[in-house]
């Protein structure tokens, strides 16, 4: 109803995307944070959104998920125009500081699109199993935007790779994101195990489990860790 009276509203856009996100309807969670990101390039919030969609979404659908998307507007230059150009009146009264310049913006917006590309990468290089040149792939990314989802990725490689330190190591740096973070807690749980640090193993897993309690993967490490 806000978007039909305001049409590209930037709140109503990001509330609505986070109502379809928990409702697991991704694809018009995706279409309603680019629409967002049409108008205003630097909402983080949207890029965090496209990011969260993009892996629910590859996982959901496989490597053909964007031919499945509903179309995505395109937003007229008049609404960019509106959002994001600070008002010149009133010179003399207290005003916001002035958004970012548009090049360093658009400067922002690319490395986070590159970030995105590359991580997707690491993710198509895991399918096949190339989990050496996926960590290449996650290391570049990281470079250029520190996300959470990136992080486990990484931790997922560094664990086949039988690397369990710099696993744990990602898990942490994720959880600084997120701390809650199933994947996260999970697989610390599992490079400690193998560090054999039992004690913050089974603690990791404790955590994961006030979240998600019947999580039969966690329960089953939860078992094996209280044998060993």
């Amino acid at each position: 109803s806000a978007l039909e009276l305001v049409p590209f509203g930037i709140k109503p856009l990001l509330r609505r995307a986070a109502a379809f996100e928990a409702l697991e309807r991704y694809s018009l969670a995706y279409v309603d944070y680019k629409t967002a990101l049409q108008v205003d390039c630097s909402v983080q919030a949207a890029h965090d959104g496209v990011n969260r969609m993009t892996k629910a979404l590859l996982e959901k659908d496989g490597v053909n998920w964007r031919q499945k998307l509903p179309p995505i507007p395109t937003v007229p230059v008049s609404a960019q125009t509106r959002w994001s150009i600070p008002s010149a009146q009133a010179s003399g009264a207290n005003t916001p500081p002035a958004a970012a310049p548009q090049g360093e913006r658009d400067q922002t917006a690319a490395g986070m699109e590159r970030a995105r590309m590359l991580k997707e990468e690491g993710n198509e290089l895991v399918k096949k199993g190339n989990h050496r040149k996926a960590v290449e792939k996650y290391s570049e990314s990281l470079k250029l935007n520190k996300e959470c989802a990136t992080y486990t990725n990484r931790a997922l490689c560094y664990l086949t790779l039988k690397q369990y330190k710099e696993a744990a190591q990602d898990c942490t740096e994720a959880l600084k994101l997120d701390p809650k973070n199933v994947k996260a807690l999970y697989r610390r749980a599992q490079a400690l195990k193998e560090l054999k640090d039992y004690k913050s193993s089974i603690a990791d897993i404790k955590s994961l489990l006030k979240t998600e309690p019947k999580n039969t993967a966690a329960l089953r490490l939860l078992q094996e860790l209280n044998r060993a």
